[in-house]
């Protein structure tokens, strides 16, 4: 294969789309690049893939795969940062924006710390630092 694997989008199908987009852009401080009925694709940053909230149904639909579905998806984001005190920032951040906390920010036994929340769709986000 002469394509090396990359990922330059990550799509989340969400339940209300307004809701996600307003999360991720009014609370979390993303730009929107594309906004269309039942769709919206924002930038994380320079540097870093983008964001893209599509109607849970749909994005169902576009793969051919059942829309049902619920729990733990086997994955999760990952940001890290440079201090404890941006981890628990991006917490209250996601907090006031209608997310949840699912694991409280924490010294960890490696030595970082590091804390879960919660988008309103139940998408799991790791907030951590080494120091």
């Amino acid at each position: 294969m002469d394509t090396k694997l990359q990922v330059s989008t990550i799509m989340l199908g969400v339940k209300d789309v307004e809701r996600a987009k307003k999360f991720y852009v009014e609370g979390l401080g993303c730009e929107v690049e594309q906004d269309y009925p039942g769709f919206v694709r924002c930038s994380l940053g320079e540097g870093s893939s983008s964001l893209a909230l599509c109607d849970w149904d749909g994005a169902a639909q576009d793969a051919g795969v059942s829309a049902e579905g619920s729990g733990f998806r086997g994955s999760s984001f990952h940001l890290i940062t440079d201090s404890r005190e941006a981890v628990d920032e991006v917490m209250r951040a996601a907090v006031a924006a209608g997310g949840s906390v699912v694991k409280e920010a924490a010294a960890a036994g490696w030595g970082g710390y590091f804390g879960y929340f919660g988008d309103p769709d139940g998408y799991l986000w790791k907030v951590a630092t080494s120091a």
